[in-house]
């Protein structure tokens, strides 16, 4: 089974993240440019929360709060789910799905490792299915 470190080992560490003052506009730009749907919200290293696509609709629309006035801070998610780098991709698609979050920071301690997307986990297990079906197929050529 493939781990969280694995998938960071191919992709990279990289982090987007803000500060907690950083306006909410200029977070969103910084979503748009990077093609990302979230961002965690960091104050000396340390993860204070995350700042999704999801917290604008909900905290800024609905709220009908501006963009340009409002710190992330206000609006930021404060409660992360996190993993490890052991933890596999099977246990990253469970945590996602049971908890309906699409992003998660990866932690060592209170070190931050990067983050796996649902598409980084969907892409990994993907790939398992695929290296499965390819060795199968090879064990029934030979076997034929």
């Amino acid at each position: 089974m493939r781990t969280v470190l694995e998938i960071l080992k191919g992709k990279g560490p990289m982090a987007w993240s803000v500060g907690p003052e950083t306006t909410v506009f200029d977070a969103l730009s910084l979503m748009a440019e990077k093609n990302i749907g979230a961002l965690l919200v960091l104050e000396g290293g340390r993860v204070l929360g995350i700042f999704s696509e999801r917290d604008y609709a909900r905290r800024m629309i609905l709220l009908q709060r501006r963009s340009k006035d409002t710190p992330v801070r206000e609006v930021m998610s404060p409660k992360v789910l996190y993993v490890t780098p052991e933890r596999t991709v099977e246990e990253c698609m469970a945590l996602m799905t049971d908890k309906h979050v699409r992003h998660l920071p990866v932690l060592e301690g209170e070190r931050l490792c990067g983050v796996v997307s649902i598409g980084d986990v969907v892409k990994a297990i993907l790939s398992q299915k695929d290296h499965v079906i390819e060795e199968l197929e090879r064990y029934i050529r030979q076997g034929a």
